[in-house]
């Protein structure tokens, strides 16, 4: 082990492929308990080849060079349970009086819940901007739509009730152009495809979402173009033209392209720790919300904001061309 500084340094061996992350480091890292390392590693203060990993479960698939920069106790406890910890402030696109455009970072919610209370897109946008007007209870406050915890990339926020509205409406009838970037498994079979299948709420797990049999749940369409393609990776641009609950991981995953990182909704088939070595690692399923387009509320101007690829996706996909060349 070399320390240098604070920071500490171990490298984790081949063998570690399969194991939980703070289980192999326990062994590695003098004088410092598993609950400890589960505490900096939810805190964000642990990198694997240099992308922070924010989940103590996570499956590894190969050894690598592991970097801590070991946090305050009380802070990290503190910050227990909600993942790698909130931004002290928001990372703002664009604002005026009508609108706010943040980037969000994975592992922060849009908005929070009467069950679930941490830090929020909705939380931190008030305590900047101060009160903002809901359409969907005190919970959201300036919340027109919604990105899941661990997906990246833009949202947008009203300011006042008129452009909550107008940009709600503009959601409903499909005026607002989104494009999203995702790494997924397999090899598409075209260089585009329209995926056009039902989603629903079905069986005992109701936090899950299934295509469902036509004429059941709801409409859902997709539209993905291959950017670049890998041996049994891809990078799409994908464009939802509806915007169901997950439909983006649920859609791909029903043609065989579940996303790089998804635990949940995954082919019949695959399961997790099937990756091979070599194979880029992310602690989140990489789905990041990169463009969107649309008119604005109060001007009809048209706006088009882009989010720069986060660093672990970024990570990612340079492991993908190395291995490519």
């Amino acid at each position: 082990m070399v320390e240098s500084r604070r920071r500490v340094e171990v490298v984790l061996p081949a063998s570690a492929a399969g194991q939980r992350l703070d289980s192999a480091l326990t062994p590695l890292v003098e004088g410092c308990s598993r609950t400890t390392l589960q505490r900096w590693i939810k805190a964000g203060a642990v990198r694997l080849d240099g992308v922070v990993v924010s989940k103590p479960g996570l499956l590894l698939e190969r050894g690598g060079r592991i970097e801590i920069d070991p946090v305050d106790e009380a802070a990290a406890a503190g910050r227990e349970g909600a993942g790698s910890g909130p931004p002290a402030e928001l990372s703002v696109v664009f604002e005026d009086e009508h609108l706010i455009v943040v980037d969000k970072p994975a592992g922060l919610l849009t908005h929070g819940t009467a069950a679930r209370r941490e830090a929020s897109v909705a939380d931190l946008a008030v305590a900047r901007f101060g009160p903002l007007p809901t359409l969907y209870g005190d919970e959201r406050p300036g919340i027109v739509h919604r990105l899941d915890r661990d997906t990246s990339g833009l949202l947008m926020l009203g300011r006042t009730a008129e452009a909550l509205a107008v940009l709600k409406r503009g959601f409903q009838e499909r005026a607002v152009a989104k494009t999203y970037l995702a790494i997924v498994r397999g090899e598409p079979r075209f260089d585009t495809e329209w995926i056009d299948k039902p989603l629903g709420r079905t069986g005992t797990r109701r936090d899950r979402i299934n295509v469902v049999p036509k004429g059941e749940g709801r409409e859902a369409s997709t539209y993905y173009e291959v950017r670049e393609r890998y041996a049994g990776f891809a990078l799409l641009a994908v464009h939802p033209k509806t915007g169901r609950t997950h439909q983006v991981r649920v859609h791909l995953a029903s043609v065989g392209l579940p996303l790089l990182g998804e635990e949940i909704y995954l082919p019949r088939g695959w399961h997790r720790g099937q990756e091979r070595p070599g194979d880029p690692m992310i602690a989140r399923h990489a789905l990041h919300a990169q463009v969107l387009e649309l008119a604005h509320p109060a001007t009809g101007e048209p706006l088009r904001f882009e989010a720069p690829v986060p660093a672990d996706m970024a990570a990612a996909l340079a492991t993908l061309r190395s291995r490519k060349r």
